[in-house]
C-alpha cells in the first residue's frame, strides 16, 4: 500500500487526483494540503512513499529526514532547483517532474507583461479608475519593428517568438544548442549571448536555472544593453541579479520590466523576522516601489488548461513509479 501526499494544492486538485490515482493505489490513500511543504508541515506527510510538490516547497536535507519513508518526489513543475537532488540520490529517491505543460501559457503571460508596458495599462487603469479621463503621460510605443532577443528557444521561447513575429517585430535568439530549423524557416537570426544582449529592444528570458545560468544578467554585462529596453522574465528569479534590475531602471537602461519571477520568492511568504533578514527581499521591496516595474507573483503558468495538463502528467509520473517504469525522471 502506497501513500501519496500533495503539498500546494486546492481541494479541486486534490480531488482530481484522488478521482484520477483511485484505481492504482487505493481511495484512501491520496492526501493533500493547500499550505506549502516545510519542517513543521512535512510531519502530515512522515509516512508517505510518494510526494507531490511545487516550487514552493523546497526540499532540502532537513526535510527528508523527517520523511523516513520517501521513494518518489513528484514535483508539478518543470523546474525543480527547489528539490535538493544530491541529498534525494543518497538516499535512493527517485525524482519526477513536468517537462512541458504549458509552453503556450507562460509565453502568453510574458507577452501579456511586455503589452503592459509597452501600452502603459495598468498606469492607465489606475488613472481611470480615480476618474480621471485623460491620456497625458500616458503614451506608449509600437512593438511592430522593434527587435525581440529571445533568451532560450525552448517550447516556452519559441512559442515568444512566434507571439512576437505575429505583431511584426524582428527576433534574434540564443541558446546553448539553437534549434537552426527552426529559426531557418521563421527567419530568426542567433546570436551570441553578449549581441543579443546588445541589439535588443526588449530581452525575454526563457533559460533554465541552473549554477552556469545564475546571474547570467549582472551588475557587469547589464550596461551592455541598450537604453530605454524592456526586460521580460518568466523563467527563473535567479537568472538576473537582482542589484542589476534595480540599477538597470534608475539609470534608464530599462524602460521597463515585467517579472513573474525574483530571487528568494519564498522570503514574501516568510515571517515578519525572517523578512527582515532577507536581503534579496528587501532589494524586491524596493524594485517594487520603482516606476515601470511590474510584478506578478509567479502566476504564468496558472491557467486552468495548464493546471489539468500538469495534474495529468503528475498522475501518469506517479502510475510509471509505481509500475517500477518511471517516466520524466530528473537526471
Amino acid at each position: 500500500m502506497q501513500n501519496l501526499f500533495f503539498f500546494e494544492r486546492e481541494t479541486w486538485e486534490g480531488e482530481y487526483l484522488r478521482n484520477k490515482l483511485a484505481s492504482t493505489v487505493g481511495l484512501h490513500n491520496v492526501h493533500w494540503t493547500q499550505k506549502c511543504l516545510t519542517k513543521d508541515t512535512a510531519k502530515l506527510a512522515k509516512n508517505a512513499k510518494v510526494l507531490g510538490v511545487f516550487v514552493n516547497s523546497p526540499v532540502t536535507k532537513e526535510i527528508l529526514t523527517v520523511l523516513p519513508n520517501l521513494k518518489c518526489i513528484v514535483t508539478l513543475s518543470t523546474g525543480f532547483d527547489h528539490i535538493d537532488l544530491g541529498e534525494c540520490k543518497k538516499r535512493g529517491i527517485v525524482v519526477l517532474n513536468v517537462p512541458s505543460y504549458g509552453e503556450n501559457t507562460v509565453a502568453e503571460h510574458a507577452f501579456a507583461l511586455l503589452l503592459n508596458i509597452s501600452r502603459k495599462i495598468t498606469q492607465s487603469v489606475e488613472e481611470t479608475r480615480q476618474g480621471k479621463w485623460c491620456n497625458d503621460g500616458l503614451r506608449g510605443f509600437d512593438l511592430a519593428n522593434k527587435t525581440l532577443g529571445i533568451l532560450g528557444t525552448g517550447r516556452i521561447g519559441r512559442h515568444m517568438a512566434e507571439y512576437a513575429l505575429a505583431f511584426g517585430m524582428k527576433v534574434i535568439a540564443f541558446d546553448k544548442f539553437p534549434n537552426k530549423d527552426w529559426a531557418k524557416d521563421k527567419g530568426i537570426e542567433y546570436l551570441s549571448f553578449a549581441k543579443v544582449l546588445h541589439k535588443s529592444d526588449v530581452i525575454s528570458l526563457h533559460l533554465p536555472y541552473s549554477d552556469k545560468t545564475h546571474h547570467v544578467i549582472n551588475l557587469k554585462n547589464y550596461k551592455t544593453i541598450q537604453k530605454g529596453s524592456v526586460l521580460i522574465n518568466t523563467a527563473r528569479g535567479g537568472l538576473i541579479e537582482t542589484a542589476a534590475l534595480i540599477k538597470g531602471i534608475k539609470d534608464k537602461t530599462f524602460e521597463g520590466l515585467g517579472l513573474d519571477v525574483c530571487e528568494d520568492e519564498l522570503a514574501f511568504k516568510s515571517s515578519l523576522a525572517a523578512r527582515k533578514q532577507s536581503h534579496l527581499l528587501k532589494q524586491n521591496l524596493q524594485l517594487l516601489r520603482l516606476p515601470n516595474v511590474f510584478i506578478t507573483p509567479h502566476n504564468a503558468f496558472n491557467s486552468i488548461e495548464a493546471l489539468i495538463r500538469i495534474l495529468d502528467t503528475s498522475v501518469e509520473n506517479v502510475k510509471g513509479f509505481l509500475r517500477g517504469t518511471p517516466t520524466n525522471v530528473v537526471k
